[in-house]
């Protein structure tokens, strides 16, 4: 009986080891106790009220006066976008950005501010600060996007773009900046919450190349409409030249522009290849340069040569124009041909045209009675015989002036 006994208790004590060593392990792997953490959470907690009870009340009415400016920042921000201001505006802008804040933001802002004065328990602390996290940077794209958005109208806001272009792409536009500005902020809030990052931002990286060079003539012709935006060499109803075409812009698309030739043709360019040639902008021009050529017979007294430039700038100024240059150009086959050039102010050639008409006018009406004379273009021909001999293209007595001379030696001789 007791030879049995004894071989219970041996077996019971070599079992006990195994089984020690086999609940062990689950014991290490064991998921912590979400029960357990709560509990401990609401313990410290309540010890928190119960020792730092008049800090706590003195902090919640700091907390309660940071709400109430920051939702009356808000409202002003309300204010500033009232309809009858034009979204373009700076302050318009501002007041866009203000009134996105969240209430989620506005809470967790004044909790955070609050929360060392409060002595708050280290577990409720970290909890505040991974909520606090989440909300400013959710804020800041939300505040990123808005201000981009509004930089972008407040660009186009002109006399000339009347919001045209701005309405075409702002649907692609917000597309782009909200998937850019949020991608950004979910790679901040992981990096700050402690997750490794880098595998995420190859990916975009990765990602993003993809796209581009899967629509990379897309892309051109989308930036290159955002540069017409930004940095508008040309507006709507300017008049332009590019390459060997000249025409009016009738459209800006994000795609091409729409530019009306003056033959009556519509022209339609990718923006990419407009922005790659050389631009003249018609319309942006301060003055108009009219040119002339004068030739004046080369029998004209030298006197009469030096007064010409005077006579052409007091004429140029008779007729409202501006004598950029006046003065002897050079020796032409047939006239002494004098430079003339003149500004017209402004871009209309509706007043140049009618200058220049009265200006012609004066010239001639000058050089008339100065008895200036404005030669036609001469040309002397000279012909043979068909022994050789030289039919001259005037008056024989000039052939007969060197026999005459002949004569007279002989006679003296």
């Amino acid at each position: 009986m007791r030879s049995a006994e004894r071989r219970v208790l041996m077996a019971a004590s070599t079992s006990t080891p195994a089984a020690s060593t086999s609940t062990a392990p689950s014991a290490r792997h064991a998921p912590p106790d979400v029960q357990a953490q709560i509990h401990d959470l609401t313990n410290a907690t309540v010890n928190w009220f119960q020792t730092y009870w008049l800090q706590i009340i003195i902090a919640g009415a700091i907390a309660i006066g940071i709400v109430t400016a920051l939702y009356a920042l808000r409202r002003l921000g309300n204010r500033l976008c009232r309809p009858g201001q034009s979204r373009g505006a700076w302050l318009t802008v501002v007041g866009r950005v203000v009134t996105k804040t969240t209430n989620y933001f506005i809470v967790m802002t004044a909790i955070k501010v609050v929360d060392n004065y409060a002595q708050t328990p280290p577990a409720l602390d970290r909890l505040v600060t991974f909520l606090f996290t989440i909300a400013a940077v959710l804020q800041g794209a939300i505040w990123a996007r808005e201000f981009i958005l509004g930089t972008i109208e407040h660009k186009t806001a002109s006399e000339h773009f009347q919001g045209e272009t701005i309405i075409n792409a702002m649907g692609l536009i917000r597309l782009l900046v909200s998937v850019v500005v949020f991608a950004v902020a979910t790679v901040v809030l992981l990096d700050n919450l402690g997750v490794n990052v880098t595998g995420l931002v190859a990916g975009l990286g990765v990602g993003g190349i993809a796209i581009g060079l899967a629509a990379q003539g897309i892309f051109a012709d989308l930036f290159a409409a955002l540069a017409i935006i930004f940095d508008r060499p040309f507006s709507k109803g300017d008049q332009i030249s590019f390459g060997s075409s000249t025409g009016v812009i009738e459209a800006i698309g994000l795609k091409s522009t729409r530019i009306r030739a003056y033959t009556g043709e519509l022209r339609i360019i990718s923006n990419k290849n407009l922005l790659d040639t050389e631009i003249l902008n018609v319309t942006k021009r301060d003055h108009i340069r009219l040119p002339f050529t004068i030739g004046v017979a080369y029998e004209t007294p030298a006197e009469t040569l030096e007064r010409i430039p005077g006579i052409l700038r007091e004429l140029v100024e008779e007729v409202g124009g501006k004598p950029a240059r006046a003065g002897f150009e050079t020796f032409g086959p047939s006239s002494l041909d004098f430079a003339l050039l003149v500004d017209v102010p402004g871009a209309d050639w509706s007043v140049a045209h009618p200058l220049r008409d009265r200006l012609l006018v004066s010239i001639m009406k000058r050089f008339a009675a100065e008895g200036i004379s404005i030669p036609y273009p001469t040309q002397t021909t000279y012909t043979a015989a068909p022994d050789g001999r030289l039919i001259m293209p005037y008056a024989d007595d000039r052939a007969q002036v060197p026999q005459r001379a002949e004569r007279r030696m002989s006679q003296r001789g």
